[in-house]
């Protein structure tokens, strides 16, 4: 379908109810594909936005187990906290579902009953292993080995993450059970299996050349270079079967009529990704829609915002599966982005090493519009990309305070001051100095298209996934506006060049208005604040932007003459050093408290990871810790911080109170009598609010789990040298 679609259904990846969302997670798949969505709805286009919590796998079991729950427990803690998180951010979801609703049950269901009676499975007995000490058999990402290929030693059972090659967990050389840390042994089970090889060359064709069944389907320049390289180079290596069962305790039953179903649940990528066909038909029954029209309509597009980490399972192995059941679209684009770097290091949701959304937009609401920008301008379209504090900073002074908010300020005080607030009215035939600098052709309505232009560019970028692009051409809007003003200067001509004056700021007015929409998809709150500003009607996103540019188009005024404007106030406002600085200081905290790393308070440069290399020191500086071992004697959790646990320790008789990072590891209950190692003479410091006098030190495995150090003796106080 190389034609323009008659609708749209646009999806992100379901976020996986085992943790919170970090930044990472939302500039990869939920704010770029909320700028699109927006765009296409202000294009007035037939569009559905749908995402949900993936809630099923062995992840959540083994956390309920850890923290005396329940998997129903532990998913709707988490979900819960990704829609309020959504919310907060800004994403317009037309639907977030969750994989756990009956519905999405019957509907993973009938896929797998249709596969099965077609014939599409092959049932195949085969060795597994299996973890004696868990008493389970084990995912493919609970176990890890060296990886045949490259050797890395911390390959999975389905993928090594460092070369990208496709695994099974019996090609692994030394498989450890991520679980137990022990040795798992092979057992026979039964699973079904969807033979990919059978499907390679129809795959191939796909996505290369763009051809499905003889036809175009989409055009693969159109794609991103690392998504087709990524896809080559699996089919490069050649496709295997993949099973799509599993021996769990949680998740999709297969269907009990099969025989050999009893305690086989659907492998989660079978499972998850058919969650976004059973949260399309909730929307549809919730506002009386057809989703078959969305999903098996040849003229509807699907496209997949994803991080770069999922996409085999969008392009390769669901499409598989859609087209093996029959009567489904696949996607036209699958715009994965890559990842998002933190201040030098990868994300790190075992060392704290994050900002965590919500925690982030809970402690300052008014930083909302000024994130997604700051992430939209580092988005990770094309290569890994990186977010600091400093280029936050920055971002924000420069283009959101000294440019965007600037030109607005300016405009509605000498307004206010020379037009008592009033749009002045003007005389088109009065010439002004253009954004090009000179009076040549540079009349009002030659600006007014000039301002069509900018426009347009904003809405190209983001139909091409460019949101960086688009958002460099929604502040050029800005800029232009500045240079109006500054090449016109009507502060100084008021008195002696009243025409020029009028028209001057009749067309920057102009100009932010057409900010106001320029800016939705980006920064939807800041641009309400700003039509509020203008005295004007919130902005309807459906069919806003065609009215917009066919008013453009016509020379027509977005605000009239006459019309009166609010007061000025600050769209957006300075970030200062300290406030920089308080976040810096946060970030290195609650790092600190999740490593085994010492580090001081006076530390400037990053935590580095617990596999990395340090450093020597002197004798002399290691002799300056005072580690002891010391008794858990009571543990809670730091309200509103999902990683931190209030600690209350004995060491030689004395208590002391340390918040520590471990609380996606341990749940406080399980803690009271442990002996633990604490590096006893770390400088106090308040976290959340309470002082914490030390640090937990723990050993981080291959797999980012955190384990006790611990000493062979119980008697608490002893000092290590």
């Amino acid at each position: 379908m190389i034609h323009p679609p008659k609708r749209y259904l646009v999806t992100s990846a379901l976020p996986y109810a085992n943790g919170p969302l970090h930044i990472g997670h939302l500039t990869g798949a939920y704010l770029p594909a909320d700028i699109y969505v927006r765009m296409l709805r202000m294009l007035d286009h037939d569009v559905a936005f749908i995402c949900g919590s993936d809630e099923h796998g062995a992840a959540i079991t083994m956390r309920a187990i850890k923290e005396n729950s329940t998997p129903q427990a532990i998913i709707d803690k988490y979900h819960a906290l990704f829609t309020e998180t959504f919310e907060k951010a800004g994403i317009s979801f037309d639907i977030y579902h969750r994989t756990s609703s009956p519905l999405h049950h019957e509907t993973s269901q009938e896929f797998f009953r249709s596969l099965y009676a077609q014939g599409q499975f092959v049932e195949e007995e085969s060795e597994q292993y299996y973890d004696q000490q868990a008493g389970k058999f084990l995912a493919d990402r609970y176990i890890k080995g060296t990886c045949p290929k490259c050797g890395n030693p911390d390959a999975y059972g389905d993928q090594c993450e460092r070369c990208g090659s496709s695994l099974s967990p019996l090609d692994l050389i030394n498989p450890v059970s991520t679980i137990t840390g022990t040795k798992p042994e092979l057992r026979k089970t039964t699973h079904w299996y969807l033979p990919l090889d059978k499907y390679e060359s129809w795959l191939r064709t796909w996505v290369e050349s763009g051809i499905l069944d003889g036809a175009e389907h989409h055009d693969p320049a159109e794609w991103k270079t690392h998504v087709i390289g990524q896809c080559k180079s699996w089919l490069d290596g050649g496709l295997q079967p993949r099973a799509m069962t599993r021996d769990l305790d949680w998740g999709v039953d297969v269907p009990q009529e099969i025989p050999g179903s009893a305690g086989k649940k659907l492998y989660v990528w079978m499972d998850a990704p058919i969650g976004y066909i059973s949260a399309t038909k909730q929307w549809a029954a919730d506002h009386q829609k057809d989703w078959k029209a969305y999903w098996q309509d040849p003229e509807s597009a699907l496209i997949h915002f994803i991080g770069k980490d999922n996409i085999v399972f969008h392009c390769l192995i669901f499409p598989a599966i859609l087209k093996a059941h029959g009567q489904y679209n696949l996607p036209v684009n699958v715009p994965a982005n890559q990842f998002l770097n933190l201040e030098e290091q990868k994300l790190s949701t075992s060392r704290n090493w994050a900002i965590w959304v919500h925690e982030f937009l809970q402690d300052h609401p008014d930083h909302t519009d000024a994130l997604r920008y700051v992430l939209t301008k580092n988005m990770p379209e094309a290569k890994d990309a990186e977010f600091t504090w400093k280029g936050y900073q920055s971002d924000v002074n420069a283009d959101l305070v000294g440019n965007l908010a600037n030109f607005v300020q300016r405009v509605l005080v000498l307004t206010h001051k020379f037009y008592e607030g009033k749009v002045p009215e003007f005389d088109i035939d009065t010439p002004i100095v253009g954004t090009r600098g000179d009076d040549e052709a540079s009349w009002h309505e030659v600006e007014m298209m000039d301002l069509f232009d900018r426009m347009w560019s904003v809405q190209d970028a983001i139909s091409k996934f460019d949101f960086r692009g688009g958002l460099k051409a929604m502040l050029d809007i800005s800029s232009a506006g500045n240079q109006i003003l500054q090449f016109n200067e009507p502060w100084k001509a008021h008195k002696t060049e009243p025409e020029t004056v009028a028209a001057v700021l009749n067309l920057c007015i102009q100009y932010v208005a057409a900010m106001s929409y320029a800016m939705h998809p980006f920064m939807p709150a800041a641009s309400a604040r700003l039509r509020r500003l203008l005295a004007l009607e919130p902005l309807t996103e459906q069919g806003s932007w065609v009215t917009t540019l066919d008013a453009l188009a016509a020379g027509e005024l977005l605000v009239p003459d006459g019309h009166t404007l609010h007061q000025p106030e600050h769209l957006f406002s300075r970030i200062e050093d300290e406030w920089i600085g308080m976040q810096v200081a946060k970030l290195h905290e609650m790092s600190a408290a999740a490593t085994p790393q010492a580090v001081t308070p006076a530390q400037t440069e990053t935590v580095a990871s617990a596999t990395a290399g340090k450093p020597p020191v002197s004798y002399d500086d290691f002799a300056k810790m005072d580690i002891r071992t010391a008794k858990v004697l009571a543990a809670e959790r730091v309200p509103k911080a999902d990683k931190l646990l209030k600690l209350t320790l004995d060491v030689s008789g004395v208590q002391r109170t340390v918040v520590s990072g471990i609380a996606m590891h341990y749940a406080p209950e399980e803690l009271p009598g442990k002996h633990v190692v604490i590096l006893a003479n770390l400088e106090p410091r308040k976290i959340r609010g309470i002082e914490s006098q030390g640090m937990i030190l723990m050993a981080e495995d291959g797999d980012g789990r955190l384990h006790f150090v611990q000493a062979a003796s119980d008697e608490s106080g002893m000092t290590i040298s």
